[in-house]
Formats: C-alpha cells, sequence, structure tokens
C-alpha cells in the first residue's frame, strides 16, 4: 500500500554547520511543519516496489545538494542531486526581507507596511517553492506545501552563526 510522505528528515551537520540559536530554531520548525503534513513520491520505480513513507536527509555532497531517501529501516533507495547555485538568489531575497520584516516588527511600524512587507516575504519564499518543484519535476512529485517547507528548510540550512 502506498504511503508517499516523508516519516523522518535529517540534516547532515558535516555539511551544513552552524552554531546560530535562530538557525537551530528554523531548522526545528521547519522539520515539524514538513513532518506533520507532506507528499512526497519519487518518480522512478523503487527497489523491492517500495512506495513510502520515506526518510530523508538533506546533505551536500560537491556543491549540490544532495537528497537521500532511504526506507523506514534506513535501506538506501535513491539519491536525488540538484545544483545549489539556482537557489542562492532566492535564499539571498528571502533572508534579506525577513531581516526587513523582523526589524518593522522591533520597531513597531505600521501594520499596513508590515503586511507590506510580509506579503513580499511571502512572495519570495513562494517563488523557492515553485523553483524546487520545477528542479523536481521529473525525480519527485511533492504538493506546494511541501515544497515550501523544503525551501524553508534549504534556506535555514545556509544560516551562519
Amino acid at each position: 500500500m502506498a504511503d508517499p510522505r516523508i516519516i523522518a528528515i535529517e540534516l547532515d551537520d558535516d555539511t551544513f554547520p552552524t552554531r546560530a540559536i535562530e538557525a537551530d530554531r528554523e531548522r526545528q520548525v521547519a522539520i515539524h511543519d514538513l513532518l506533520a503534513g507532506n507528499r512526497f513520491e519519487p518518480r522512478r520505480p523503487m527497489e523491492k516496489g517500495h512506495a513510502g513513507p520515506y526518510r530523508v536527509t538533506l546533505r551536500v555532497e560537491e556543491g549540490r545538494l544532495a537528497i537521500d531517501i532511504a526506507d523506514t529501516g534506513k535501506m538506501p533507495l535513491e539519491t536525488i542531486k540538484l545544483g545549489l547555485t539556482r537557489f542562492r538568489r532566492p535564499i539571498k531575497d528571502y533572508f534579506a526581507i525577513c531581516e526587513s520584516y523582523f526589524r518593522a516588527l522591533g520597531e513597531q511600524q505600521n501594520p499596513a507596511q508590515i503586511e507590506t512587507i510580509d506579503m513580499a516575504r511571502r512572495g519570495i519564499h513562494n517563488g523557492g517553492a515553485e523553483l524546487l518543484m520545477d528542479c523536481l519535476e521529473n525525480k519527485v512529485t511533492i504538493d506546494f506545501e511541501t515544497a515550501r517547507r523544503l525551501f524553508t528548510l534549504i534556506a535555514a540550512l545556509h544560516i551562519r552563526g
């Protein structure tokens, strides 16, 4: 019986080193949200007809994002690699707009200004999710919310302390 979802996700701290408390918090929230609801279905047939659920590990290998997919017993099934270069700009923009958003909140700016910044933040976040969906199009079927959560996690992996 098919169960196309992620039940566990790990980040390889050796390839995503950080000491920032904010990064750890972002990671925890992103992982919690992802595991609370997601759709993740590799497109290539899996060994022995495995159809989920999946354990996923994110790491960097030779400057590329590696998505290791395993079964519930941690038996490797597939590794998908994506170039990180195409994500640099959306991540940079996302961090910049988040900084503006939190600064506006701290300065208690006009609610309309905060809402405008938040709308821009959501737009950049959605754009990153769409980019991820495009990159995974022939590799994994994911829904938009899963793509948003994965983009958040990929972005959180780039926070340095």
